[in-house]
């Protein structure tokens, strides 16, 4: 699998004209960036608009994924989006279980039941785990993890482990500017890989070109969850070149 550079755009941008505006950049720049598959994940609203260009025009390297989506695959479920809606628009990835999800009162069993029903649906999940400082500084990092992943991945099959895509962000240096550091990433890549061996492993937290590389060549990431640098398009496709590179 090719290493994974995925957009968050989070609850942004405000208006059509500049998520028009920004996809459109981040298109004509990834041209002639190989060997690497780039997820854009915009709010819901845009991706039928930006999900319609991209069918019209070719994708140009690029993928759709959304920020979250409901574990029904219909019904009276007002405000709801279906992993089928998803796929329909032409989605590939859902990202799942965001640590700002969970502050929003998401509970692992919840986290669970879409992890099912995108691979279901013949998407691929990105299930996002993480501790906060206060586990960090008690020393229950790995315990947190492991917590998350059994309750979260809890009743899958060996099949529907082979479509899992894995993104630590460690809730403490999301936003902050405050990066964890590529030691202390490593060893939470490497206790992942011990328990997942080829379940691809993303890192997300504060990335920008500057940290970047230190994530791929030392830490040994296979991808970066980017949030507020994937809304700066030079920023974000110097982030995409450095990881197109290893």
């Amino acid at each position: 699998m090719k290493n994974l550079v995925i957009a968050n755009w989070k609850m942004n941008p405000q208006t059509l004209k500049e998520a028009k505006q920004l996809f459109s950049s981040v298109k004509k720049r990834i041209k002639n960036i190989k060997d690497i598959e780039v997820v854009i994940c915009p709010p819901f609203v845009y991706l039928p608009i930006l999900g319609a260009s991209a069918f019209a025009k070719g994708y140009g390297g690029l993928a759709f994924g959304s920020q979250d989506c409901f574990w029904e695959e219909k019904g009276a479920f007002t405000g709801e989006i279906s992993p089928k809606m998803l796929k329909n628009l032409g989605c590939q990835y859902v990202i799942i279980g965001h640590s700002e999800r969970r502050k929003l009162g998401e509970t692992d069993e919840t986290i669970n039941k879409k992890i099912k029903a995108v691979i279901t649906a013949k998407l691929k999940p990105i299930l996002c785990i993480g501790e906060t400082e206060k586990e960090r500084k008690a020393g229950k990092t790995f315990k947190v993890l492991k917590t998350q992943i059994k309750k979260n991945l809890n009743n899958l099959t060996i099949k529907q482990f082979n479509n899992l895509i894995l993104a630590y962000e460690p809730v403490w240096a999301i936003g902050t500017g405050n990066p964890c550091s590529s030691k202390e990433a490593k060893k939470v890549f490497l206790f992942l890989q011990k328990l997942f061996g080829k379940v691809p492993v993303l890192y997300g937290g504060s990335v920008n070109s500057e940290n970047a590389r230190d994530y791929i060549e030392k830490a040994k990431f296979q991808g970066l969850l980017v949030g507020g640098a994937s809304l700066n398009t030079k920023e974000f496709i110097e982030i995409v070149r450095i990881v197109s590179k290893h």
